[in-house]
């Protein structure tokens, strides 16, 4: 029996699809230096690790994660945390290099779990499809017996119909029958997201490899638990979990947005935004400028932390501030 999605593609969904429509071309049209791509490249494909593995539970922070991707060893942690972000890394390098590929077999499935499970499985074996039963939360996936043929089904899917559909919504649905799924033993939660973002490679929709959806779930795991379980108990109707995944990419290419802008100073030191940064940035820009007393309020920081978190963008010529000393407010910097 071929796979079939069922969703309705409500008001709500149709908006969202257009506004990140209007904002992806807006990022893809802005000047940004070419020489600036790859280290937005590295930020983006950190941030998509630190993500994806601190929602299963990984304790490394992003500091941490971008020093083991620069090889910078760290003096506290444990080896399996270590190994299950390297893995990642090596994870989303394997999907880059075959982003361009045309069908997705099972062994290209089975290598990428390899590539993420190697020595970090409680259970089952890397790259091998599971034989044992499994449980997730309240979610009793299939049997393990039918796993081969549902996992055929839906990669005709993907790789027949998919592209009948926005990619934003075929990579939600493939997010979602994988995980239904549950091929392997374990990392099946990693495994998905990185199948997701492919999707999105291969149809040309991040064409820079520049947006880390899983943010946006990081930030939001009871949400994104929960939109999961909506569509079980909807009878496996998808339209509410494709509008929240549709409202993760709206808000992802928001950030994508600020982050392009930072690279696109002209500015002898190219920073890197900080979660904090990019809030502030936010915050500037939904208000059009604040006082330093409203800005450490909304950062819930002090106020020589809101200006270490101030100092670099105002170097950068992101943010300025005008008036004096006890009237000032800092805006974003009009360019």
């Amino acid at each position: 029996m071929a796979y079939g999605p069922q969703f309705t593609i409500r008001p709500r969904l149709l908006a969202l699809v257009e506004s990140i429509a209007a904002l992806r071309e807006r990022i893809l049209g802005a000047s940004v230096e070419l020489s600036w791509i790859p280290a937005l490249q590295k930020d983006t494909r950190t941030r998509n690790v630190h993500a994806s593995t601190a929602i299963e539970g990984n304790p490394l922070t992003l500091e941490q994660v971008r020093a083991l991707e620069e090889g910078r060893p760290l003096a506290a942690s444990d080896q399996r945390s270590q190994r299950e972000v390297l893995n990642y890394f090596a994870g989303l390098r394997y999907v880059e290099k075959h982003a361009k590929k045309k069908a997705i077999r099972h062994d290209d499935l089975l290598a990428l779990h390899r590539i993420l499970a190697d020595t970090v499985m409680d259970q089952g074996t890397a790259g091998s499809y599971r034989t044992i039963s499994v449980r997730v939360g309240k979610h009793i996936p299939p049997p393990a017996a039918d796993v081969s043929g549902l996992m055929f089904e839906l990669l005709e899917w993907w790789n027949m119909r998919a592209t009948e559909l926005s990619p934003v919504l075929s990579s939600a649905i493939l997010h979602y029958r994988f995980e239904d799924i549950h091929p392997f033993a374990d990392g099946n939660g990693r495994t998905g997201r990185a199948l997701a973002l492919w999707e999105l490679y291969r149809r040309g929709f991040d064409s820079h490899h520049i947006f880390s959806v899983d943010e946006y779930y990081w930030r939001d795991r009871p949400g994104y638990y929960a939109a999961l379980d909506a569509v079980r108990l909807a009878g496996e109707d998808l339209t509410v979990w494709l509008e929240y995944c549709a409202e993760g990419v709206r808000q992802t290419l928001e950030q994508v947005w600020l982050r392009v802008q930072t690279y696109n100073v002209k500015s002898p030191e190219k920073i890197v935004l900080r979660p904090k940064q990019e809030l502030l940035l936010k915050l500037l820009r939904d208000h059009g400028g604040m006082s330093p007393a409203e800005l450490w309020a909304a950062l819930a920081v002090s106020r020589q932390g809101a200006m270490d978190l101030l100092r670099p963008l105002l170097e950068a010529g992101l943010v300025e501030k005008i008036g004096g000393k006890k009237t000032g407010r800092y805006s974003l910097k009009q360019r």
